[in-house]
């Protein structure tokens, strides 16, 4: 990619406006008439859906009465991260889904929206759990994500003391590095954080990378128990030719630069920029190529639509952003000729400024034992190493952010346990 490319047609205030918000939050008015849709179901499906079990009537119950306490109380006992939860997690396919209205009328309660409602008025008024007597007992987490977070959060409140360790500058993990800009806008991550860890008994080490300068013989000796949630750090390759050439980069590594970045009218996009892949990445990279002024933005996706992992209401959301997703569009090679790149396929050519890559990642290894390319856990989250747990990505299981925090809950209660609680 050139020095010299600009964003065309946008202005810094422009820019601005288009990694706002995404989704607004509810109005007072807006979130009595949504939650007094509910019928409240007894042993609701939506509650069946959701990966952290949290008692959706219960919480949206207590928004239509007027016990927003009660509300989030209900959903942070379940999901410390719910207020994150409520910005990313694809509700269309989980609760939302399984909402009786969906089969009924298809327009089910707006969950994430409500869910909001209730963490964000919790959030204003600070942590509402408070630490059991200390135990004595000194635990370390091994990366600083929503799993190892929502693991050390459970831990502390049990009163153990709780010593995270991440190879970043900043806490939060995917949260704060990998999703779309627009879906967790401003410092929210960093506040949720701050609001995790007021609990106390939670200290963070930060730039500490597990075999590099952390090594888990150590912590081991040091700590009573260890949790994983290292997440994969690894990108898959294309295994084409040219795929290391200037100007392409990986989908993830280009998601981190813009989120980090404050002042986004000095990042540089390029006119025309080609994404390859079909996931939520693939989706978040494409969009914010397009809202930072690239003009021709194209997702190359290998199969179908119905194969794709990002979900259709994440392919319709770049869609109306004007990102363009070609189907049955393998890459075959990047060639790259007076300075101009291009994407290759058996039917096309695309022409780039800018090539990002987004095929999923991959876990590094080591440690523990390792099956299907994640590490290997009981039901107990247990590894093959006594006294070492893991949770959320680098586990099998579904990637996502939902899933991570039931990892991390469910492995602290199962720490707990294994010390004696």
């Amino acid at each position: 990619m050139s020095d010299s490319l600009t964003r065309p047609g946008l202005t810094p205030a422009q820019i601005l406006a288009n990694f706002a918000e995404a989704h607004p939050p509810l109005t007072q008015a807006q979130a009595l008439v949504e939650a007094n849709r509910c019928y409240f179901c007894y042993d609701a499906p939506c509650t069946q859906a959701c990966p952290t079990g949290i008692d959706i009537p219960g919480f949206i119950r207590g928004i239509a009465t007027g016990n927003l306490a009660g509300a989030a109380s209900k959903i942070l006992e379940e999901n410390i991260f719910g207020g994150s939860c409520a910005r990313v997690c694809p509700t269309e396919i989980l609760c939302e889904r399984a909402c009786v209205r969906t089969a009924e009328s298809g327009e089910p309660i707006a969950i994430g929206a409500l869910q909001r409602v209730a963490t964000d008025w919790q959030m204003e008024r600070g942590n509402p759990f408070a630490r059991a007597a200390e135990t004595g007992k000194r635990i370390a987490v091994v990366g600083a994500g929503p799993a190892g977070l929502a693991c050390a959060h459970a831990l502390a409140r049990l009163g153990h003391a709780v010593q995270v360790f991440d190879a970043k500058a900043k806490p939060g993990g995917l949260n704060e590095y990998g999703i779309a800009a627009y879906k967790l806008a401003d410092d929210f991550a960093a506040r949720e954080i701050g609001f995790i860890t007021a609990i106390g008994g939670i200290a963070i080490e930060y730039r500490k990378c597990l075999g590099e300068n952390l090594h888990l013989d150590d912590l081991r000796e040091t700590f009573d128990a260890v949790f994983l949630g290292i997440g994969l750090r690894g990108t898959n390759h294309l295994g084409i030719a040219g795929e290391f050439l200037p100007g392409v980069r990986d989908a993830i590594d280009f998601i981190a630069e813009l989120r980090q970045t404050q002042d986004k009218t000095a990042l540089k996009i390029g006119r025309r920029v080609v994404v390859i892949g079909g996931g939520n990445t693939a989706i978040d990279a494409a969009t914010q190529a397009r809202l930072l002024g690239a003009e021709d933005v194209t997702m190359l996706y290998r199969r179908g639509p119905e194969h794709m992992s990002a979900t259709a209401e994440e392919q319709a959301w770049a869609q109306r952003h004007g990102v363009a997703i070609r189907f049955w569009a393998a890459p075959l090679q990047i060639t790259e000729a007076h300075g101009a790149l291009s994407v290759v396929t058996e039917r096309a050519i695309f022409p780039a400024d800018l090539i990002l890559k987004a095929v999923g990642q991959t876990f590094l290894g080591g440690g523990p034992a390792v099956e299907g390319g994640r590490i290997k856990i009981d039901a107990s989250y247990r590894t093959s190493l006594p006294g070492v747990f893991a949770g959320g990505d680098c586990v099998p299981g579904l990637d996502l952010t939902v899933q991570a925090v039931q990892d991390g809950k469910l492995a602290a209660r199962a720490i707990h346990e294994f010390l004696g609680g």
